[in-house]
């Protein structure tokens, strides 16, 4: 069986995993810092470029439909091994930033919804 979309991932994951090492290294922690996270959305954003110029075919579609489908429980392992007791005796630090992500993340809902809007506007 050929496994069509795995360069785009690859790709996707290490150019993610470098970025999460330099943020870490920016912030003067000893540990990849959002390497995943940026590896997922170079996916999404790339994915959704090639299906728009054309040069991603159907086959690279689905093949990059399941390794999505795959990458979910992925992350999810990985971040079980994560020590979150020891991040929530560390002091207020993780429990703030976790908040203030999540707060920046809804301050951004209302944004997209509006270029959402706008781009639907627009086709019409």
């Amino acid at each position: 069986m050929a496994i069509y979309g795995v360069a785009l991932l690859a790709a996707c994951y290490i150019v993610g995993i470098v970025l999460g090492d330099l943020f870490g290294v920016a912030v003067g922690v000893k540990a990849n810092v959002g390497g995943v996270g940026f590896a997922m959305l170079f996916l999404i954003l790339l994915s959704n470029h090639g299906i728009d110029h054309g040069w991603l075919d159907k086959k690279a579609q689905d093949g990059i439909a399941f390794w999505s489908a795959m990458y979910i429980p992925i992350v999810v392992a990985m971040s079980s091994i994560q020590n979150v007791v020891a991040a929530l005796k560390g002091g207020p630090l993780a429990i703030g930033s976790g908040l203030v992500g999540v707060a920046v993340a809804f301050a951004f809902i209302p944004i997209i919804a509006r270029f959402s809007d706008a781009e639907k506007d627009e086709v019409k």
